[in-house]
């Protein structure tokens, strides 16, 4: 297992300090902030421990203050709701005194022989054709901002095969303002369903905000861009291993009055329809050289 996914591992092994609160901690890699993903990945494993069967099928978050990632996380769950086919969670992120994250998330016991479809997934290249990082970086590195270099050079436990890795280093408008993006952690996980869950909500944060400034011919990347997510939304719809590769699929309907609204959609190799995602997030161009987060 690679070093990378077995420090998400531990990081998503939070400590019970009481009865409905756990402690996290943010991996120590420069970051000012806390990566958004991770958050929603540790509020999802804090609630799921208070739930004895069911599995989650959604969530629902908001992003309220950006985390201190050299302070830990405490995560106090709520629980709002027991019944026979659903439980119901609401989970509250705190540092320093201030609730800096909450979510909800519904968990439900698995009905089989129902209804079932799903809409089919593009057309897409298989990962195997598709550059791995270090070709990526070879191809693509000295185009890219220094801050995108440095994001792909680490070793990280997500490994991502864009269907067209141009847009990390395009300017201007794109033709096509779909994003297409094979993803997998970059080890194998343990087989137990919820650590993939959460690693797919932890995953399920990346690139999604940047899907809103393809139309505009920038990333969150770009320094005239403050960018921060403000919400997030996700459907668990199938079984699936986060081990294996997903096709992440994201457009963006709108963006408007500096808030970029992105959708996705995580498909497997076989074509099931895995899970949906949704996101706005701030993407306000930059009146000031140093605006940050904490000026929202």
């Amino acid at each position: 297992m690679s070093n990378a996914v077995t420090g998400l591992l531990n990081i998503l092994d939070l400590e019970k300090i009481e009865e409905n609160l756990f402690r996290g901690r943010s991996p120590q890699v420069g970051w000012q902030r806390v990566f958004g993903g991770l958050v929603i990945a540790q509020a999802l494993v804090a609630a799921q421990r208070t739930v004895e069967h069911a599995a989650a099928h959604s969530l629902h978050a908001y992003f309220l203050l950006g985390g201190d990632p050299a302070a830990p996380i405490l995560y106090q769950v709520e629980r709002l709701r027991d019944g026979r086919s659903f439980a119901t969670r609401r989970c509250q992120a705190i540092q320093h005194g201030k609730i800096i994250f909450t979510l909800a998330a519904s968990f439900h016991n698995a009905e089989p022989d129902n209804l079932d479809h799903a809409f089919p997934p593009p057309d897409a290249p298989p990962p195997e054709d598709l550059p791995d990082e270090s070709e990526f970086i070879g191809r693509f590195g000295q185009f890219m901002p220094e801050p995108v270099r440095r994001y792909f050079e680490r070793e990280r436990p997500i490994e991502m095969r864009p269907v067209d890795p141009s847009r990390f280093v395009a300017r201007g408008p794109q033709s096509d303002e779909v994003q297409k993006i094979w993803v997998r952690t970059s080890a194998a996980l343990p087989d137990d369903p919820a650590i993939h869950r959460a690693a797919l909500a932890y995953l399920s944060d990346m690139t999604l905000l940047d899907t809103s400034l393809i139309a505009h011919g920038r990333s969150v990347f770009h320094p005239d861009i403050q960018a921060a997510s403000l919400d997030h939304a996700l459907w668990l719809h199938r079984p699936f291993r986060a081990d294996e590769w997903m096709l992440y699929v994201q457009d963006s309907p709108s963006a408007s009055g500096a808030l970029g609204f992105s959708r996705g959609a995580l498909y497997s190799r076989s074509g099931a329809l895995i899970a949906s995602v949704a996101q706005e997030g701030l993407i306000r161009l930059k009146r000031e050289p140093s605006a940050n987060f904490a000026q929202l």
